[in-house]
């Protein structure tokens, strides 16, 4: 196995704490997609967690925790769930309310949150924002701009060519990335971005980047104050379709470990990476607590940064958590009381790989309808796999479809390639016509040890 954290043990609390550990905390996770199934799944497993509580959830969450309907954007009703319910933890999990300053409120409440305050948040909140900064860090990246004029934004697309990226600097569900293979789509995605037609006001600025090529990696931190603690390796697939063709969706399959990652990588990016951007934070009055997600590039030149993710990915989370083994609550809770560095249970994985394909509803990333039924889970899961679900919902007793990724498939075993069997052996027992997934989730690392 890749990466620097293979050879730790399996058990991160030790036999006697367990025996002694009381289920005494109510943990609060926020969100609805499969991130949040796969924390509250994990979670409810943590010997030191009494019950969780999920707002809003999903159909699947509800066999996981208690769902209740409070919206994930709804910051004032999420304060007064977490009180009248007395939850000793809430977990973040989408972007959207912690750069609205969801984690500022419960902090000001005195209630433990695992997930950086607004000004942290601005990290993915704003492309122009998280640039500059890595910028004045020193921190690798590609060249880039960052403009709001379109006849400014169409000089630099002429000066460097294609291929080029084009982003939407504001939140855009994991979507407001373009890799233009020529000028005139460069120049018509910007133009639309500028407009405001495709993605509102997050597209008001735009940053352009050089196109970098190499091997791509989601690297994740643990990070209280200047503590820094890294978690396994893993990757995902951005691209819609089969062979990382079509375009780019919030993400259609991963697996970890990532055997591209190895340790030197990690560490280099402790130092390179995670250790300047905490500080030019610091510099600026910004205390990071939470989970720093870093897309690196691996590139012939060395690694660069592609963006940074303030919260953990989806679906990189769902195999991390079929892949951690101990207290997650305790060690989240750590983070969050500041106290990571001294009593936090270290992370500790599972030797087996993790493999989840994400099914889609046709269409996605586009429009796409709802409401249609799925079944077969009961068969899924009895084939070995774990299913993490995002957009559903119950409708009549029945299971339907909600949004636009939709189910998480996900697989642990020896290898790679044996969990990519099974997790596929395991998607021939749904039944969903419309849904829509890709046949080669993992190929690069299957065809390494393939060739190995």
């Amino acid at each position: 196995m890749a990466g620097l954290l293979a050879s730790q043990p399996q058990t991160i609390v030790p036999v006697i704490m367990r025996t002694k550990m009381e289920r005494t905390m109510r943990v609060l996770v926020v969100g609805s997609g499969g991130r949040e199934h796969a924390l509250c799944w994990r979670l409810r497993q943590s010997p030191s967690v009494r019950e969780v509580v999920c707002a809003p959830g999903n159909a699947g969450i509800a066999a996981d925790a208690r769902c209740v309907a409070v919206a994930a954007d709804d910051i004032e009703q999420l304060v007064m769930l977490a009180q009248s319910e007395s939850v000793g933890l809430v977990v973040v999990g989408p972007e959207v309310p912690l750069v609205a300053g969801l984690a500022d409120r419960l902090r000001k409440e005195g209630i433990p949150v695992f997930g950086p305050n607004a000004a942290a948040a601005q990290l993915e909140g704003s492309k122009a924002f998280s640039k500059q900064l890595m910028d004045e860090a020193g921190v690798p990246t590609a060249r880039f701009v960052t403009t709001s004029d379109v006849a400014e934004a169409e000089q630099v697309i002429r000066s460097w060519g294609a291929p080029i990226v084009i982003k939407a600097s504001g939140l855009a569900a994991g979507k407001g990335v373009i890799i233009a293979e020529n000028e005139a789509t460069a120049i018509a995605a910007t133009r639309d971005m500028l407009s405001g037609n495709s993605f509102g006001d997050a597209g008001s600025a735009v940053v352009i980047e050089e196109f970098l090529t190499g091997e791509e990696a989601s690297l994740f931190f643990i990070i209280s104050g200047e503590t820094i603690v890294p978690l396994a390796s893993s990757q995902d697939h951005k691209r819609l379709h089969d062979g990382d063709q079509g375009p780019n969706t919030g993400g259609m399959g991963a697996y970890s470990p990532a055997p591209c990652v190895t340790e030197t990588i990690i560490q280099q990016t402790v130092e390179t990476v995670a250790k300047p951007v905490i500080k030019a934070l610091a510099a600026r009055g910004i205390e990071y607590i939470g989970v720093l997600f870093v897309g690196l590039m691996l590139t012939e030149s060395g690694a660069k940064v592609l963006e940074f993710n303030v919260r953990f990915g989806d679906p990189e989370c769902q195999v991390l958590m079929a892949r951690f083994n101990g207290d997650l609550a305790q060690l989240l809770l750590a983070a969050a009381k500041g106290t990571l560095a001294n009593d936090a249970p270290t992370p500790a994985w599972h030797h087996d790989a993790a493999l989840c394909v994400v099914v889609a509803s046709d269409g996605y990333p586009g429009s796409y309808s709802k409401g249609q039924v799925i079944s077969g889970l009961d068969a899924v899961a009895k084939s070995g796999a774990q299913v993490f679900h995002a957009g559903t919902s119950m409708h009549h007793h029945q299971l339907i479809n909600n949004g636009g990724r939709v189910l998480g498939i996900t697989a642990t075993a020896a290898t790679i390639a044996e969990a990519q069997q099974q997790a596929y052996a395991a998607l021939k027992h749904l039944e969903w016509p419309d849904g829509i997934y890709r046949h080669d989730i993992g190929w690069r690392a299957v065809n390494l040890e393939v060739n190995s």
